[in-house]
């Protein structure tokens, strides 16, 4: 069977203008290739409808899945429906549910009743095609069929386009293949995306069905394995040997097989093993107790954290000895490992994180460089600590500070060379 492929094309001046990010072709890309539809082609236009219509002629000669978003609002300059209907000899006719659909978010959503007739401009759509209700919104999206292409319309703002395009489009477009598409993501942190792509490259080169593609993250590497087969059942049979090539070739690494992030792993992790745990962060500006607390249920193991960034209140609330600090200086082994015991005795929890470090731009008056950083855990038998040079983006450093700090806590909790990361 083909494969299909997609061209998104983005309506809107302001996009062109850079006044507002184009998020949605970025978020509509990778639920595509959940999908394993190929995205070849990404492309932005203003509110014209001469040069809407020559993207789309163009979209029509390389993809046969083509989406648009943005253009579908009330007013003048709303015209994307107006011109792909006519693109592909398309009348638009009056939806009298999508009417009513918009009635009823005024009355019940917006609390008002005062619809104006511009707005009953965005029921009208293209004869025969698939309605996408909005239910973030009123303007609703639409699929059609024409000359082999299947042209989708989704609103532009990201609240409205994402859950349309999840909710409606998915479906839609599952429905054009007899077979099932399966991916699994797996999630490594310790070895940089060259290291893992040199790791399996062989095995990348060999694979047609299930496929290997690696994503960077900041501070991470995700492998994805896809199978397309008759039945969920067999393509992940399909997929079952190269994930255990995987990890017979990345080893403990790897921290989870489809969960989104490291603190997920953690978090799953304190809970099966009742285990508690709180961190002291120094550079880190808190990005630990971020992290864990975005994540419902995590007061049943995530205790609490302080961010303790001067010398002084690291003394004044974790206990650190000041004359420790004096003579080891603030970022150091000693002074990490003292912070993470301090804020484990602070807070009674089993596990105590403790950050210390130089993120940047400037150094410190004692000369350290931009980018060390040292993470310490410290466990009721033993207190671990990893020296690390992180680089010199501010940003970088936080991430990869607070990664690391995750990261110990998952090799502790499984049982894992703490110290051990690459």
């Amino acid at each position: 069977m083909a494969q299909h492929t997609a061209e998104i094309i983005s309506v809107g001046t302001e996009l062109l203008l850079g006044n507002i990010a184009n998020t949605d072709a970025q978020d509509i890309s990778q639920m595509l290739s959940e999908l394993g539809i190929n995205v070849y082609y990404h492309t932005v236009v203003g509110d014209n409808p001469q040069r809407l219509k020559a993207a789309v002629a163009i979209a029509k000669s390389r993809a046969d899945i083509i989406i648009t978003t943005g253009g579908l609002g009330p007013t003048c300059d709303d015209l994307t429906k107006q011109t792909l209907a006519e693109a592909f000899g398309k009348k638009l006719i009056f939806d009298e549910g999508e009417a009513q659909e918009i009635r009823d978010y005024f009355a019940t959503r917006l609390h008002s009743h005062q619809m104006t007739d511009n707005n009953y401009r965005q029921a009208y759509l293209p004869e025969g095609c698939v309605p996408f209700h909005n239910d973030c919104g009123t303007a609703p999206g639409c699929a059609f069929e024409a000359e082999g292409v299947h042209v989708l319309m989704l609103p532009g703002p990201p609240r409205e386009c994402v859950p349309m395009f999840r909710s409606c489009a998915m479906p839609y477009l599952r429905r054009l293949s007899d077979l099932e598409l399966v991916s699994h993501n797996i999630h490594i942190f310790g070895l940089g995306e060259s290291f893992v792509e040199d790791k399996l490259r062989d095995t990348m080169l060999r694979l047609q069905n299930p496929t290997l593609a690696p994503y960077a993250k900041s501070g991470e590497v995700r492998l994805r394995v896809t199978a397309r087969a008759r039945t969920d059942g067999e393509a992940e049979a399909m997929m079952a040997p190269v994930i255990q090539e995987i990890r017979g070739k990345i080893g403990d690494c790897i921290y989870g097989i489809d969960t989104d992030t490291l603190e997920n792993t953690v978090l799953r992790l304190l809970k099966e093993k009742h285990v508690t745990l709180a961190a002291a962060e120094s550079c880190t500006g808190g990005l630990v107790s971020k992290r864990m607390t975005d994540l419902p249920g995590a007061s049943e193991v995530y205790l609490g954290g302080a961010v303790t960034y001067a010398a002084a209140s690291k003394t004044a609330l974790l206990g650190v000895p000041a004359e420790l600090i004096e003579a080891q200086g603030v970022v150091s082994a000693p002074v990490a490992e003292a912070m993470a015991r301090g804020v484990r005795e602070k807070f009674g929890s089993h596990l105590g994180i403790g950050i210390t470090g130089i993120a940047g731009p400037g150094t410190d008056e004692s000369g350290t460089p931009v980018g060390t950083v040292f993470v310490a855990l410290a466990a009721p038998e033993r207190t671990y600590v990893r020296s690390l040079h992180l680089g010199h983006d501010r940003d970088r450093v936080r991430t990869a500070a607070a990664n690391h700090a995750l990261d110990m806590t998952r090799r502790f909790l499984t049982n894992l060379d703490v110290l051990s990361w690459e």
